[in-house]
């Protein structure tokens, strides 16, 4: 099916019809008017003054160049947000699209014209991301978030989602409540199966340090009364938490965390649902983040995740209930995994593998380093759901590959194999999964770790007064569906299409 013509679409090529309307009628450049997306030739003279009146409007700026070696070199640096260009061996920041530019265009335009106000705040949150520190970046792309969380696109979106899920078939509903065809659950033990064993901790089991109680006594912060259990604390604060999803063993921790010697190594340990981040991994996640920041022993973050995905988003299940924006961004703030993640200040490598959609892709990209398996695919699909990324991606990504490339990754929502995403720098090795220092039964017969709270340590409260309930719409917790097969575009460009950053 081909993507609307917009009018900014009719004005592709002609720089200088563009150049006459931005001097006319700049307010029409704009989501809430008719060009909120702007394309022209990068090699035409009016180029550069289009750049310069565009990029601080509301509205999407794109240049192509067939040849980026006949376009000025000021172009690079002019203020579009995507460059595209039919040159395979283009350096960055161009983008070479896998069906050439006048596909890409017709992708963009489309994108823009269905969802015109997430398109526009994520161009214009990108524009901002590189120019302060990071964490501010993250603060700046929750507001965005929240905005729109409130806005018509997200609303039209979620109202379709939940009819569907309301519609469909029972035995589509147990097959999500299954593991995934082919994937064996994972041999992992509950901590309250065997206190004496201290093989591996979930961060239950870290919050129950705090008391002086021992980790494996079986009784959580819920046990007494006096002491309000995160849940509880959740439902009173308007959180999206609730029972486990279907199918998931109840007692099976979120997440996995053990040390290894003076690595800490964190699993996510959802995998029948892909480790879709639901409130629970999300808390656990913090815990981990914020015990490395507090112990001077940890040296080393390691982060991967266990079954067929390294992590396919947010759980649709949980998200879409906060009552307001700005509950929702004291939440995202208060308790945000990219923010826990740097505020422990050493090195950290992310093993991806499998999927890795939204979240996924957002918050391994903070990591110094990252190393893929063959296999892995990253995908950006929350301007479809009228969202920007919210687990820190406006943050994360630009920082990884650039401005302009991150802007087309997440408007066109193309998906990317490892292959791509190590010329554009998104990962910095790929490696076979074997080869992972952590993989699938992290807490198998024999893997022994080390005990994760040495004498002394107190891990942070997370349920002290004045912290802040969850928001599963928030990032690190909001990332689309998995998509269906064959419902996935192809790579966007082939093994060495594009020149590595």
């Amino acid at each position: 099916m081909s993507a609307p013509v917009t009018a900014a679409a009719r004005l592709r090529w002609d720089t200088e019809a563009a150049l006459v309307a931005l001097h006319v009628d700049p307010e029409s450049f704009s989501p809430l008017d008719e060009h909120p997306m702007v394309l022209v030739d990068a090699a035409s003279p009016g180029a550069l003054g289009v750049a310069a009146l565009t990029r601080h409007l509301p509205c999407v700026g794109v240049a192509v160049a067939r040849d980026p070696r006949r376009v000025p070199p000021e172009i690079v640096a002019a203020g579009f947000d995507i460059l595209l260009t039919d040159d395979p061996g283009a350096p960055r920041p161009w983008v070479s699209p896998p069906g050439g530019i006048e596909a890409a265009v017709d992708l963009l335009s489309g994108a823009v014209a269905a969802h015109p106000f997430a398109a526009v705040a994520l161009v214009q949150l990108l524009r901002l991301s590189r120019q302060g520190d990071v964490r501010d970046a993250v603060v700046a792309e929750s507001f965005a978030y929240s905005a729109l969380q409130a806005g018509p696109e997200f609303a039209a979106w979620l109202a379709a989602h939940r009819q569907h899920r309301a519609t469909r078939r029972p035995d589509r509903q147990a097959d999500d409540a299954a593991p995934a065809a082919g994937v064996a659950a994972p041999d992992v033990r509950s901590p309250q199966d065997d206190p004496s064993s201290r093989d591996v901790w979930s961060s239950r089991d870290v919050r129950s340090s705090r008391d002086g109680r021992s980790p494996g006594d079986g009784r959580s912060s819920g046990d007494d009364p006096s002491s309000r259990d995160v849940r509880s604390r959740d439902d009173r604060r308007g959180g999206e938490g609730g029972p486990p999803h279907a199918g998931e063993n109840a007692p099976e921790p979120a997440v996995l965390i053990r040390r290894d010697g003076p690595a800490l190594t964190v699993i996510l340990n959802r995998p029948r649902m892909h480790n879709a981040v639901n409130t629970g991994m999300r808390d656990a996640l913090v815990a981990a983040f914020r015990l490395a920041a507090v112990d001077d022993d940890v040296t080393e973050i390691r982060l991967a995740g266990a079954g067929p995905s390294f992590s396919s988003g947010g759980d649709l299940t949980e998200f879409g209930t906060l009552p307001d924006p700005g509950r929702a961004h004291a939440v995202r703030t208060g308790r945000s995994i990219p923010l826990s993640l740097l505020a422990a200040r050493v090195p950290k490598t992310a093993y991806v593998h499998g999927r890795c959609i939204g979240a996924g892709a957002e918050l391994s990209a903070f990591c110094d380093r990252v190393i893929a398996a063959p296999d892995t695919t990253f995908r950006l699909p929350e301007i479809a759901m009228g969202l920007v990324p919210g687990a820190g991606g406006t943050a994360s990504l630009p920082r990884r590959i650039g401005r302009h490339r991150a802007s087309y990754l997440i408007l066109s929502g193309q998906q990317i194999g490892a292959d791509q995403a190590l010329a554009w720098g998104l990962v910095d090795a790929i490696e076979p999964r074997s080869a992972m220092p952590v993989a699938p039964g992290l807490a198998a017969p024999g893997l022994v770790a080390p005990d994760l709270a040495a004498p002394g340590l107190v891990a942070p409260d997370l349920a002290a007064p004045g912290s802040v309930a969850p928001d599963l719409a928030a990032p690190g917790s909001v990332a689309p569906d998995l998509a269906a097969p064959g419902s996935v575009a192809p790579d966007l460009a082939a093994p060495g299409s594009v020149a590595p950053d």
